[in-house]
């Protein structure tokens, strides 16, 4: 037996039932109210879009709020701005605070180099004017040092005029600066070089010419007769005695009273035993009545040498040395170049 299909498999018989009219289902007013809350819940309090604000929950332990703050965006984003600029301007400002702090401690520290420095030059700059001044003394001691030796050997001779009235009243001292100070000492520094090596060419010269002097004694003793007009030890008359009569025993030692050369060394008339030296400058001293000589002709000898021994050879009275000093081949007083 055929199984009829399920109703609902069943093809709709159009003739049978007519078709039903599809109606639009319309609005109810409970609708409008629902979404008309709704958008009123998105909104807060005071009215505005929750969506366009920030909320700042206070919330306790146990998560139960206790107040929630509402702002609106734009003051949100603005507080931020304002708060960003003033850091950064509060940034820049003690960025800038601690260099000018940094700065003036440098300040202080060079403050205190300059015044230290400041301290130093004056000090400096006074001593360089005592320093001038003495210098300026030193000028008077030269002119001193130089007024024996002549005007044709003094540096620069006296042709150099001064002259000037004398100022009235009192004139304040000059004030220069360390630097004119410093090239006025140098000056005066090279003038008094120039001035010393002046002074040490002359006392070259004069030493080399005080080295050809007898001023040594050739022998120490008493002197039994000077230079000069005498009684005759021979006469009842008075004589003239070129020499000087040393006291010395037979063999003393006899020694040169300057370096120079032996011009005579042997028999000399009165004199017995002599010697004769040539010093130079037209300069030649005598020694008579020797007992032995250590000498020979042409011989160099130097200041101190032993030439000769005492004796009473010649015309002689007794030992002693005859000292006899002669200048151009006049006799003169050997007292007069005995310094030491």
């Amino acid at each position: 037996m055929p199984v009829a299909p399920p109703a609902e498999d069943r093809p709709i018989d159009t003739r049978r039932a007519p078709v039903a009219e599809v109606r639009k289902p319309t609005l109810r007013a409970g609708w409008g109210r629902g979404a008309q809350a709704g958008a009123a819940s998105r909104k807060g309090r005071f009215g505005l879009d929750r969506r366009r604000q920030f909320s700042l929950l206070v919330v306790r332990g146990d998560g139960e709020r206790v107040l929630r703050l509402n702002f609106p965006r734009p003051a949100v984003v603005a507080t931020s701005l304002v708060l960003a600029v003033t850091l950064s301007v509060t940034g820049a400002l003690l960025r800038d605070w601690l260099k000018l702090r940094a700065l003036t401690r440098e300040a202080v520290t060079f403050q205190e180099q300059i015044q230290q420095q400041r301290a130093i030059i004056d000090a400096s700059t006074r001593r360089v004017v005592d320093i001038r001044q003495e210098m300026a003394g030193w000028r008077e001691l030269h002119a001193k040092i130089w007024e024996p030796l002549g005007p044709e050997l003094t540096p620069g001779g006296r042709n150099r005029g001064i002259g000037g009235g004398t100022p009235t009243g009192d004139t304040p001292p000059e004030r220069l600066s360390p630097v004119e100070e410093l090239n006025r000492l140098g000056d005066s520094v090279k003038e008094q070089t120039n001035q010393l090596k002046a002074l040490e060419r002359v006392m070259a010269r004069a030493g080399r010419m005080l080295a050809t002097l007898p001023t040594r004694w050739p022998v120490r003793g008493a002197v039994n007769s000077e230079f000069g007009v005498r009684h005759s030890p021979w006469n009842e008359g008075r004589e003239f005695h070129s020499g000087m009569d040393i006291r010395a025993e037979r063999g003393t030692p006899v020694y040169a009273p300057a370096s120079g050369t032996v011009v005579h060394a042997g028999p000399a008339q009165d004199y017995g035993t002599a010697i004769i030296i040539d010093h130079g400058q037209d300069i030649r001293t005598l020694y008579g009545h020797l007992s032995k000589l250590n000498v020979q002709n042409g011989q160099r000898v130097v200041r101190g040498a032993v030439i000769g021994y005492s004796g009473n050879t010649g015309r002689s009275s007794g030992p002693h040395l005859h000292y006899e000093i002669a200048v151009k081949g006049q006799a003169v007083n050997p007292r007069a170049y005995l310094w030491d």
